[in-house]
């Protein structure tokens, strides 16, 4: 993105977003990456680098571990690996190992199922491999505290073992002169010391002649004199000699180590880069979390919807002091570009534009702005701003004249994919001369389709956007009450300046009021007082809107709990009708369990008895029995009590039984030779054949009965 001017960054306030998210880089990689953060306008590397930064916040939100800690510097040591002949130490190659051990630990992490779970954290090693054979080269050679080992070679392990055997002859043959000298009372109170490698007793001076050997100095004070004897020279010379022939091994040693591992320097610096990269989206995550940034939409145009926005570095300045942070809501798209914000001084319109301004640099470098995730973001090639007093002593530029030199800058280089922003349009000269300058300017922008924001105290720029397509009012609502910033956005409406207002809240005398009312003319002091008065309505306008939508949410929410009700009592009755349907089947199932019992008796009198005739009377008798005998069951000696047959044709609104199950219910329907029969709450669709009409028994009748 070009940014115009080249301190619009400065404007804008994101060097100090830059120095916040330098704060949480641990490696060099990424602190470079932070300071030199670049503003995109590629939507594809703009949502790879959003994308990365939020899975990296669930992460930490999760407070799941992730193994991307390696945050060394090893840019020399690999610079170095790659030159022929080179050598590295014990302790540079410990830190090589370092870097392939966590660049294994991540392969590891990134298994498929995170791979799926986090696909942009998982592109940041999508082009390189996990190499094992360099642990395994550097394991051969030197120990955990980056010693070469004994067996690294033969000749190391020969020499080592002299070495060892000699120090060991070394060591006795110096104790047994030692105790010889001590018995003579020759040594100092140090008794032994070591110059330049080679093994010395401490004796004093004064008895220094009587020792044989070689004198390798004195103490400060000259009381004490450092003497290699003469027994140990020859094996003090073995020492010396072997412990070269050990360090030219071992630095035989690191040097073929270092040309194995030369070959893999490409590799081991792709891994740097990683541990890097990692650490970067690490930094802008944990931005993310201290500014509260979210993931908006991503659209490749020119596009502005944001919701619930707020300046960053006020937001977070805001949290420290407890102090709450008003949101910007705003729109701009292909029918309303520009936004012309006006309302009284000290009203939150510069800042409003920078929470704009700032916002999309942010989301354009990759960072997580602090916005509501249903917003919607377009993407931007140029970014133009012009803010406050920018006069030029250098060209002898007034700020008029440095203020229109900008404006030619907007209007030569502006198109559809230019955000601009103009603090103050038009001021520093005459204001009926400078608000045609900036109406033309507005109109030329806006012909060549760029987007952005104006703030002005021009009644006629006001006007203008009230009638130009493509422009639109907005104003800081203001509390005239108290004589307070309300720091809201009020899109649709022109915002007045207060003038008058302010000037009576803070005391000045009435007479100059009235006089510098008199000097204004009268359709301009009626029109910003009619400003004055429609805010005042619309805020109270939008007060009793909050509170008839809370009214709304609370009968909603009232509505839901009567529906509840309502079918937890449908429920109830269908539950209770089913529970009277099996009443009546358990009777039917007892009758039959009854018949069974009762036949399979029939047939074992058939087989006892020789009189089959009384068997054959007892059989008719259970099988055809008169209907005047017939019993019927509870249900429907209960129904008979209560209602008593009719001999009327069924109609609609009659009283009928059923006559399978005895339940009693009214007609509602006929269809045919059908009706719909209403039986507690549910209808029923029964054969006009089953039904008997039924008038309802009056008690007292029951009792003469």
């Amino acid at each position: 993105m070009k940014l115009y001017p080249e301190s619009a960054g400065v404007q804008l306030e994101f060097e100090k977003v830059k120095n916040l998210l330098v704060e949480h880089c641990k490696t060099e990689y990424a602190r470079h990456k932070a300071e030199n953060l670049r503003v995109h306008t590629k939507k594809e590397y703009i949502e790879l680098e959003l994308n990365q930064s939020y899975e990296f916040k669930l992460l930490l939100q999760q407070g799941q571990y992730f193994p991307g800690d390696f945050t060394m510097n090893l840019h020399k040591e690999l610079q170095l690996l790659g030159i022929p002949g080179a050598t590295l130490g014990g302790e540079e190659l410990m830190h090589i190992r370092k870097l392939c051990e966590s660049t294994g630990n991540l392969f590891r992490w990134f298994d498929n199922e995170r791979r799926t779970a986090f696909p942009a954290l998982a592109a940041v090693i999508k082009d390189t491999y996990y190499e094992k054979v360099i642990v395994e080269l550097i394991d051969e050679v030197l120990d955990e505290y980056g010693n070469v080992r004994d067996n690294a070679s033969e000749d190391l392990q020969k020499i080592r073992m002299s070495l060892y055997r000699k120090r060991s002859e070394l060591r006795r043959m110096f104790e047994k002169v030692l105790a010889k000298l001590a018995k003579a009372g020759y040594t100092a109170d140090i008794d032994e010391s070591f110059s330049s490698g080679r093994r010395v007793v401490a004796v004093f001076s004064e008895h220094k002649r009587q020792v044989k050997g070689i004198l390798h100095g004195e103490s400060d004070s000259r009381k004490t004199a450092f003497i290699e004897p003469e027994e140990t020279i020859e094996l003090n010379n073995d020492v010396f000699s072997l412990e070269n022939e050990e360090r030219r091994e071992v630095q035989r040693i690191l040097r073929a180590l270092t040309a194995k591992l030369s070959i893999y320097a490409a590799l081991l610096k792709t891994w740097l880069r990683v541990a890097g990269e990692f650490d970067f989206i690490r930094a802008k995550a944990r931005l993310a979390n201290d500014m509260n940034g979210n993931l908006p939409g991503i659209q490749d145009k020119a596009h502005i919807d944001l919701v619930e926005a707020y300046h960053p570095l006020l937001y977070l300045y805001n949290k420290t002091s407890g102090k709450p942070t008003v949101p910007v809501m705003l729109k701009l798209d292909e029918k309303h570009r520009i936004l012309v914000i006006s309302g009284p001084n000290a009203g939150g319109k510069t800042v409003t534009m920078k929470t704009i301004g700032l916002s999309q640099i942010m989301l354009q470098s990759g960072l997580l702005v602090p916005v509501s995730p249903v917003s919607q973001m377009g993407i931007f090639k140029q970014l133009f701003i012009h803010i406050g007093d920018t006069q030029s002593l250098e060209f002898e530029l007034s700020t008029y004249s440095s203020h229109l030199q900008h404006m030619k800058h907007f209007l030569e280089t502006a198109n559809g994919k230019t955000l601009f922003f103009i603090d103050e349009l038009g001021s520093g000269s005459d204001p009926n001369l400078g608000g045609a300058f900036a109406e033309v300017i507005m109109e030329e922008l806006g012909r060549k389709h760029a987007m952005g924001i104006v703030t002005t105290h021009y009644l006629n720029l006001k006007v203008m956007a009230n009638h130009t397509q493509g422009i639109v009012n907005a104003a800081m609502a203001f509390d005239e009450r108290n004589l307070k910033p309300l720091y809201q956005l009020m899109v649709g409406k022109p915002g007045s300046s207060y003038t008058f207002a302010i000037a009576e809240r803070i005391g000045l005398p009435q007479h100059l009021i009235s006089r510098a009312r008199k000097l204004v003319d009268d359709e301009h002091f009626q029109l910003d007082k009619l400003l004055n008065n429609t805010e005042q309505n619309l805020q109270q306008l939008d007060k009793e809107k909050k509170e008839l939508h809370r009214l709304v949410k609370e009968n909603e929410k009232l509505k839901k709990e009567m529906e509840t009700v309502m079918n937890k009592e449908r429920h109830r009755q269908q539950v209770e009708l089913l529970k009277q349907q099996n009443r009546i089947s358990e009777e039917r199932i007892a009758y039959l369990k009854d018949m069974e019992r009762k036949l399979r008796q029939i047939v074992l009198d058939w087989k006892r008895t020789e009189d089959k005739n009384e068997v054959v009377k007892h059989l008719h008798s259970l099988l055809f029995k008169q209907k005047e005998t017939v019993v019927v069951n509870k249900l429907a000696k209960k129904v008979d009590l209560k209602y008593k047959e009719l001999k009327h044709e069924i109609a609609v609104g009659s009283l009928v039984k059923l006559k399978k199950n005895y339940q009693v219910g009214e007609v509602k329907e006929i269809r045919g030779k059908r009706a719909i029969v209403q039986i507690g709450v549910l209808p029923m669709s029964v054969d006009i054949a089953d039904l008997v009409a039924v008038e309802k028994i009056e008690p007292n009748t029951t009792e003469t009965a």
